[in-house]
């Protein structure tokens, strides 16, 4: 390979590793705190991306393969409606928790089908939706009636 070849190549591979690495970034920057109280006034903490908007809540938890056990997403609806979810083009299943505006769990809807067109709905008028893995509600004793607390709840 000639030097030329060798410093370009070079130089294709540290942009990309700068592009990985400012994603990467962005993405750690993009969590919030979250925590759920449960009925015995246990506490478990997760990090969340929150989408705020049509373009962030379409595009949800799709195509992703993973996810960390203390991570998820809350859907911010911006006002209280019943709601409905699916979990078209999500590979990971996943523990959905429709929340009121106090941030009471009005309902969890678990271990919902990956790939699935299937709606799932909030049963109720929620402001929001928070996904985790499933199995997580269940494994950590979380129920209908356990508060979350972050700044988009009001008490």
């Amino acid at each position: 390979m000639s030097p030329v070849v060798s410093q370009r190549l070079a130089s294709v591979f540290g942009v990309i590793a700068l592009c990985v690495m400012t994603a990467t970034a962005a993405y750690a920057q993009a969590l919030e705190s979250l925590t759920i109280v449960l009925s015995g006034g246990q506490k478990q903490s997760f990090q969340v991306e929150v989408a705020r908007n049509n373009a962030d809540r379409a595009q949800g938890l799709m195509y992703r393969r993973s996810m960390p056990a203390d991570r998820g997403m809350l859907f911010d609806f911006g006002r209280v409606e019943p709601v409905s979810m699916w979990m078209q083009n999500t590979y990971l299943p996943l523990d959905m928790l429709f929340v009121r505006p106090d941030g009471t769990i009005a309902r969890i809807a678990a271990n919902t089908e990956p790939l699935s067109t299937r709606t799932i709905p909030s049963g109720e008028p929620v402001l929001a939706v928070l996904e985790l893995n499933a199995g997580t509600a269940s494994r950590l004793g979380i129920k209908a009636g356990d508060r979350i607390e972050h700044p988009l709840f009001k008490r």
